[in-house]
């Protein structure tokens, strides 16, 4: 009977520590979840940009472009009262880019965009009331920068009105490469290429398949490496043998040197008449190049005719 009774008592006993501690587990669990439904529920806008805070744009040569920067608001709720949001431009945030990503390799690194290439009227914008996106113009004139180089504008927020800011994403860096009909800026515009290359005084040619990196210079120039010279994004390979394809307003192509090649082009070819046209074969459509020139590289000179093809969508294109 006695060691029922203790045994009981101890039940009791432990019974006393278990329920403070299983109410204050209840407690606890019951403060996450508020805190968790606070997070879930309030409002945080972030200036919208790709992993590495960088928002990418091209803009076309040969006239004035408006592009974005935008913020989006995250929350479950519906805000109540717009948002004001101040941009400032910050360079800080540009050298930081560069020394994280490209170390001490300076040729690599991102320019700030010079300020007669650009206007931002306003750096500040509204996120509505019970919207979810609000976003700052930018105007850009594009002409004149180089396509082996990506340039920037800086900014982040300087202060807002109301809500809160992600400040992981309280930045942004807005870059700006050029393009044009015929290719973008980046070395990403790839040509697919069927040749024919002989050396001078030879009476035998060579059948040479491969691709074409093009750039674009202005709004109808782009540029090429010369025959077979081998590509590589160094300015000084391109000033020793790259060329420049102007296309006229009747698709008639003239050839001139980039820098430093010699080049001389040669018309009469019927096969390749240097022009530039569009082709549609059934099933897809191509921005296609035929050329015949002559190049001198050390002491060798080469004839070429080439064909130069890109797959293109007119549709996706004209809607860009």
């Amino acid at each position: 009977m006695k060691q029922a009774y203790m045994i009981n008592k101890d039940r009791k006993k432990g019974l006393g520590i278990v329920l403070p501690l299983f109410l204050l587990f209840i407690t606890a669990t019951c403060d996450r979840d508020d805190v968790f439904e606070r997070e879930q529920y309030k409002n945080v806008f972030a200036l919208i940009s790709e992993s590495d805070n960088v928002s990418r744009k091209f803009h076309k040569l040969g006239e004035e472009s408006v592009g974005y920067v935008a913020a989006s608001l995250g929350g479950t709720n519906p805000t109540n009262k717009d948002i004001l949001v101040n941009l400032a431009e910050d360079q800080s945030l540009l050298d930081d880019f560069n020394r994280t990503n490209y170390d001490t390799d300076i040729s690599k690194y991102g320019r700030p965009l010079p300020e007669n290439k650009y206007n931002i009227d306003t750096y500040q914008f509204t996120i509505p009331a019970g919207e979810i996106s609000g976003r700052l113009p930018i105007r850009i004139r594009p002409d004149g920068l180089s396509p082996d180089t990506a340039y920037y504008i800086s900014l982040r927020v300087e202060s807002h009105s109301s809500y809160e800011v992600n400040p992981e994403k309280s930045f942004v860096l807005y870059q700006i490469r050029t393009k044009n009909y015929w290719s973008q800026a980046g070395g990403n515009t790839n040509y697919s290429m069927r040749a024919k290359l002989r050396v001078q005084g030879s009476t035998s040619e060579l059948e040479m398949p491969g691709t074409k990196v093009m750039h674009p210079i202005t709004q109808n120039k782009v540029r090429i490496m010369a025959g077979n010279e081998t590509y590589e994004s160094d300015v000084n390979v391109f000033n020793k043998f790259a060329i420049v394809l102007e296309i006229g307003e009747d698709n008639k192509v003239i050839i001139s040197p980039y820098n430093n090649v010699q080049v001389t082009q040669v018309n009469g070819d019927p096969n390749f008449p240097n022009i530039f046209k569009i082709e549609n074969d059934g099933f897809k459509t191509y921005k296609t190049f035929l050329l015949r020139y002559d190049y001198k590289s050390g002491n060798t000179v080469y004839e070429m005719k080439e064909e130069l093809r890109l797959e293109f969508d007119e549709d996706e294109e004209n809607n860009e």
